[in-house]
Parts: C-alpha cells; sequence; structure tokens
C-alpha cells in the first residue's frame, strides 16, 4: 500500500502521464472491426470469412480480439465465418451499463444482441479462462442460440480462496479510479512481461506476445477498471449458475492443460465433464492456462469437430 499512499501525492503528475500513455496505446492498438449497438454498449466485433456456420470467439481476463492471434492466427479461416467480440469494457467495447455490465446474463445478452444484429440464429462458442462462464451462460439463457460450447482452460466452478489484491482495489468505487488513473499503467508496464509469463507457464510465450495480443490495451483506465469488475464478481455469478450445468443441453468440449497454475483443471474442466453429461473431456499433459498456444492444431480440430456436430444455420 505504500507506493498507493505515495501516489496520491504525485496523483496529477500520474494522471496526467497516465492520459497521454492510454492515449498512445490506443492509437498504437486501433480498432479492427465494426461496432455493434447491445444492452451494453457497442460492441467491438471483428466479422470475417463466409459461411453458414459461424464461430465466436469470448477473451478471456485482460484480454481482447486480438488476443486470439498469437495462437491461432491463419488457423481461423479455415473456420469458414469466425466473430472476435471485445467483451463489454474491453478493448474497444463501451461498458455503458457500468458495474452492471460485469454480470454475466448482460453480457450473454449482449453477445445475442451482436447475432442478432449480424442476421445469425446460432453460433459454436469457443472461450478462453474467464469466458468459459460466460459461454456456459449463453447455453444456459440462450440455449438455441449456441450450437456448441468449446471451453480452454475455462473458469466455470467455485473455487477457493479470493482474487489478487490489485483487482480488488481497482474495483472499489472511490480507490478504484484513484488506483486506476495514477499507478496501474506504469506498474503493469513495468511488470507485464513476468506476469505473462507466470499465466503461460509452464510453457512460454515469445517476447512479441504482449504486442501481438495487444495486452496493453487493458492497462488503460475504464479498462482496467472494467476487468477488474469482471473478475471480482465472478466467484459469485459462477456460484449461482454452476448447479444449472446439468440443463446445458449442446455440445460442449473442454481443452485443459494438466499444469495450469491460473485456472485449477481439477476444479473446473473436470467439474465440466461431472455436471454436463455431453461433454467430451481433452487433457493435455504438460500445459499450463494456454491450451490454444500448446496446441494450436488439436483445439482448432476440436473446433471443426464442434461444427461439425452443431451445423448451426443461419435464418
Amino acid at each position: 500500500m505504500e507506493p498507493f499512499l505515495a501516489s496520491l501525492a504525485l496523483a496529477p503528475v500520474l494522471t496526467a502521464w497516465t492520459a497521454a500513455r492510454a492515449r498512445a496505446i490506443t492509437r498504437a492498438f486501433p480498432p479492427r472491426g465494426r461496432f455493434i449497438e447491445t444492452r451494453t454498449g457497442r460492441l467491438h466485433v471483428v466479422d470475417a470469412g463466409q459461411g453458414e456456420a459461424p464461430v465466436v470467439f469470448l477473451h478471456g481476463a485482460s484480454g481482447n480480439v486480438r488476443t486470439w492471434e498469437p495462437a491461432l492466427g491463419d488457423r481461423l479461416g479455415r473456420l469458414g465465418r469466425t466473430i472476435l467480440i471485445d467483451r463489454p469494457g474491453h478493448g474497444f467495447s463501451e461498458r455503458r451499463a457500468g458495474r452492471a455490465a460485469a454480470a454475466l446474463d448482460q453480457q450473454a445478452g449482449a453477445v445475442v444482441d451482436v447475432l442478432d444484429a449480424l442476421g445469425l440464429s446460432r453460433a459454436v462458442i469457443v472461450a478462453h479462462s474467464l469466458a468459459g462462464a460466460l459461454a456456459c451462460r449463453l447455453a444456459l439463457d440462450h440455449g438455441d442460440r449456441v450450437s456448441g460450447l468449446v471451453l480452454l482452460a475455462p473458469v466455470t466452478h467455485p473455487w477457493p480462496g479470493g482474487v489478487h489484491w490489485y483487482y480488488r482495489l481497482a474495483a472499489t468505487p472511490v480507490f478504484g479510479p484513484l488506483f486506476a488513473w495514477t499507478l496501474v499503467l506504469p506498474l503493469g508496464e513495468l511488470w507485464m512481461r513476468r506476469s505473462i509469463q507466470g499465466v503461460f507457464m509452464p510453457q512460454s510465450v515469445g517476447a512479441s506476445y504482449s504486442r501481438d495480443a495487444a495486452i496493453p490495451l487493458v492497462l488503460r483506465p475504464r479498462q482496467f477498471i472494467a476487468n477488474a469488475e469482471d473478475v471480482v464478481g465472478l466467484l459469485d455469478e459462477v456460484e449461482a449458475q454452476a448447479p444449472r450445468y446439468p440443463a446445458i443441453e449442446c455440445p460442449v468440449t473442454v481443452i485443459s492443460g494438466d499444469q495450469d497454475s491460473v485456472v485449477w483443471t481439477h476444479l473446473h474442466s473436470l467439474g465440466m465433464a461431472r455436471d454436463v453429461a455431453q461433454t467430451k473431456l481433452v487433457l493435455l499433459d504438460g500445459v499450463g492456462h494456454g491450451p490454444h498456444h500448446a496446441a494450436p492444431d488439436r483445439v482448432m480440430a476440436e473446433i471443426e469437430a464442434v461444427l461439425r456436430a452443431g451445423a448451426p444455420m443461419t435464418p
């Protein structure tokens, strides 16, 4: 807390620096898609390819639409039509509902709004980490719009303990904005490489990963607060929805590593296999929190299998 208290005296200087640095980050990683109006505000959507069987990609915490590129890249073209969405408050998506937009039912509704705007009746949902809970909520609340789930190292069930202190601080109504507008960006850029390495252990990612995945976007104040609100509120969300999982009817494939130290595979992925009878569980030996980085071809093959099984159609 000492750096935080010291930042109070330097708040005007740090705030001005943060504002300038956030603008520079925005210019460095501009939006690549279109904007679609939803119940949580305009969402940034990258809609690519052609086909009657769309695949929607939902990023996890601290992510954006570009986080899929270092792992899957040109492979996405094999799927036909792909729709990558910046979740509410992330990347370049709005979060007009504020803290209320952290609720999974709101984010699931926003994804459905995107499908409606694009004239799509159903889609396969591919989700990583935190977004695994969102994908499950889509299947629970809007099962007629989901033809299959592919969950990569997903968060799905309640876990013991809490979340990192900086998420809790950033999610508080008063001190959160002060923290986000003073210390988050300088400390985040200083610790980013180490943090990324911790997420992907025991695998490693290239030195260009942060740039290729546009990770600095999350360090901007509004985006960091939105990310923190998502993370802090997630435990209550999965506690409420996990008992409903046996009602999921679509095909489900879960792909996780047995060395994931970020999201415990034995709790979440095995929990899905236990609670959803039709789950196909793929466990990768020696893999951490990035199964799509460690085994991209296997992940693509599993997505294609769910596509064939679900065969969603446009209206």
